[in-house]
């Protein structure tokens, strides 16, 4: 599941230079008064086991949800994006996180961690996974990261657990896998 909407949201329109201080202080938000929608909160209340990212808008959103987590490791947590100087320019936050996206998923990564390395973590997090579903011989909630879940699903695919059902990649969507 991808955690709730972040409380912050900062200036309309920075320079790239800012959207340093911008990511930080997004990284650092938890969801405020976000709340789930029943669809989350009924899958949620399924797991028999919970992980997470270690991030305050994944911690939070299973607060909203009433869930505390089981494990919270370090390899849920969303692959950074890259910071490009172009200090001339002033455009949303938004705008400036695709094109910092789309360049580290072209391999610039600057001074963050690559796709490349992104994806081994990826199976690291899935091995985690794998090992919780067997542990507690029922369904599994992870709260992470769009990017990060996205890697995630793409290497459970890939060890032949199937999608059984996606909701969308907004705030508080999931999708649903196993092996069966």
């Amino acid at each position: 599941m991808r955690h709730g909407k972040p409380a912050f949201t900062g200036s309309s329109k920075v320079t790239s230079h800012q959207m340093a201080e911008w990511i930080t202080r997004y990284d650092r938000s938890d969801t405020g008064s976000d709340m789930p929608p029943h669809a989350s909160k009924t899958l949620a209340s399924s797991a028999l086991h919970v992980i997470s990212s270690p991030l305050p808008r994944a911690l939070s959103s299973l607060n909203a949800l009433g869930r505390e987590p089981d494990l919270i490791d370090d390899a849920f947590r969303e692959a950074e994006l890259p910071i490009f100087k172009m200090p001339v320019f002033r455009f949303s936050p938004i705008l400036w996180a695709t094109f910092f996206r789309i360049m580290w998923l072209c391999g610039f990564s600057r001074n963050v961690e690559p796709l490349g390395i992104a994806k081994q973590r990826a199976v690291q997090a899935v091995d985690i996974l794998v090992t919780s579903v067997k542990a507690s011989n029922g369904p599994v909630l992870l709260m992470g990261h769009g990017v990060m879940n996205r890697l995630i699903a793409k290497e459970l695919i890939s060890q032949g657990w199937k999608e059984r059902r996606r909701q969308g990649n907004g705030y508080w969507n999931a999708a649903i896998y196993s092996l069966s």
